[in-house]
């Protein structure tokens, strides 16, 4: 889409407005809160054919207890690759793992203080490997960050996601999706 200048005096026109507002570069797909002491919240009609790429942010709530919070494509089980950096921002401790797993491993962290994370997906609904870069900061008494990318391993189609608990339950606080417009 070309950008077009207005001029001073110009009407500016619902389609103009319709056309701009509607090409904005980050647009609200939909939101979903996370229930009462659960271990799981699946997300469904989080992506269509509208967009190729998404943002998934996790914020308010709490848990019962420390966790990553893990994220799983429609039903897949196998076939998520991984890398990523664990950092204390004490500098007591810090590492790099990479490997496979049942799910990305961690697309948010929670504790009793807090739930957060964010992450971007690429191609989720496209049949074709699903990219994820995701980064959290822990909210116990440890402090900490994590940063990871994966990628799935397979050239499916997805609708829907589940966010898991690595440990306990999980209260409270919101799951929101975006998409990137497509230029």
């Amino acid at each position: 889409m070309a950008i077009k200048t207005f001029t001073t005096g110009e009407v500016l026109t619902a389609a103009d407005t319709n056309e701009y507002l509607g090409n904005a570069g980050l647009v609200f797909v939909k939101s979903q809160t996370i229930g009462t002491t659960v271990s799981s919240v699946t997300v469904t009609s989080a992506f269509s054919a509208t967009y190729d790429n998404y943002v998934i942010m996790i914020s308010g709530g709490v848990a019962s207890t420390d966790m990553n919070i893990r994220l799983t494509l429609g039903s897949t089980a196998t076939g998520y690759y991984y890398g990523g950096m664990f950092a204390k921002y004490d500098g007591t401790n810090s590492s790099f793992t990479a490997g496979s797993n049942q799910s990305f491993l961690d697309i948010g962290y929670a504790s009793v203080n807090a739930l957060s994370g964010k992450g971007e997906l690429d191609s989720p609904f496209l049949a074709k490997r699903t990219v994820l870069r995701s980064i959290s900061t822990g909210t116990s008494t440890t402090y900490f960050m994590n940063n990871y990318a994966g990628f799935l391993d397979n050239a499916t189609s997805y609708t829907a996601f589940t966010l898991t608990a690595s440990t306990g339950t999980m209260t409270g606080g919101t799951i929101s999706v975006y998409g990137y417009r497509k230029a």
